[in-house]
């Protein structure tokens, strides 16, 4: 669980960062899960876009990706999600 601080610095951080994925009217399936996954091994940080051609609700989507995933939330803006998942070898060190 992440610390108000450590949510406010990973959104500081997020804000330059550009979407690496997009949920459209497929919606969430296993090939997404696992390429959030392993995004989130080598970054750590992943910013998700939900399209507005997904039929499935925004905080279903926030729910069902953290759970699959391991990741916390860290920010959500609209249909904007940023994740967080530390790795074995960190790349971002959280004050």
């Amino acid at each position: 669980m992440l610390t108000g601080k450590q949510k406010r610095y990973l959104r500081a951080l997020a804000v330059n960062e550009k979407a690496i994925f997009q949920i459209g009217k497929d919606g969430l399936n296993d090939h997404l899960y696992t390429s959030v996954k392993e995004a989130l091994k080598a970054r750590e940080l992943v910013k998700i876009s939900v399209l507005k051609t997904c039929e499935t609700e925004m905080n279903e989507i926030m729910v069902e990706l953290c759970a699959n995933t391991g990741a916390d939330l860290v920010q959500k803006i609209g249909k904007t999600l940023v994740l967080y998942k530390p790795s074995r070898n960190r790349i971002i060190t959280l004050p």
